[in-house]
């Protein structure tokens, strides 16, 4: 069995795709986050629960509003609609189990912005730049909004600015990124058993 590998050259993310979602299972990736690499910044998803079990290394984590450090072992929950940010405080590559349920948009969505960093097409904490944005966010409202700057900016602005981003010939979201055509692994790292009990929907096997 293949599962697809996902990278983020400017986070220093890379996810395996350990079980694809469909309509009634969520999105569950192992994701590698190596010293230093952090989320594209505080973000809410508006529909979806998020779930982050670490399995090795140390993550930081800011969820509305309160941090903290969660270590192997340590399963955090986001319910819908609540700000979080996530970072690799340790000096090793992280490993952490990601649920996201509802995902499928959500895969589309980290699909397109990492394949937006990959070419090179974002900043240095791996956001687009404003006219790439207004249409990624139009796109995927109903999937994640960051928290900065304020949705009352947001709104105004990437209104404003969509037409011309359109007229430059960028898109809000892009088949070549969605259709996987990049690494893929034959085998997952086996789970600890105390962690592996911490998740009990998960199953070794996907959607292909």
């Amino acid at each position: 069995m293949s599962y697809p590998v996902v990278e983020n050259p400017v986070t220093g993310e890379r996810a395996i795709v350990r079980r694809a979602p469909t309509d009634t299972s969520p999105l569950v990736a192992d994701l590698y986050a190596r010293p230093g690499a952090a989320v594209v910044g505080e973000h809410v998803h508006p529909h979806a629960r998020e779930a982050f079990t670490v399995v090795r290394g140390t993550l930081g984590l800011k969820v509305d509003g309160v941090e903290s450090r969660a270590t192997p072992g340590t399963r955090v929950v986001v319910p819908p609609g609540t700000p979080h940010d996530w970072w690799n405080v340790g000096d090793e590559t992280a490993w952490v189990i990601v649920e996201v349920d509802p995902g499928r948009r959500f895969e589309a969505m980290i699909r397109n912005l990492f394949g937006l960093a990959a070419d090179g097409r974002t900043d240095a904490t791996g956001r687009p730049g404003l006219l790439q944005a207004s249409l990624l966010s139009r796109e995927f409202d109903d999937t994640i909004r960051f928290t900065s700057p304020p949705r009352a900016v947001q709104r105004p602005l990437f209104a404003a600015l969509a037409p011309i981003a359109r007229l430059r010939g960028l898109r809000g979201r892009y088949e070549k990124y969605e259709q996987h055509t990049g690494a893929t692994v034959e085998e997952l790292e086996v789970l600890p058993s105390e962690v592996a009990a911490l998740l009990p929907a998960l199953t070794s096997d996907r959607t292909p």
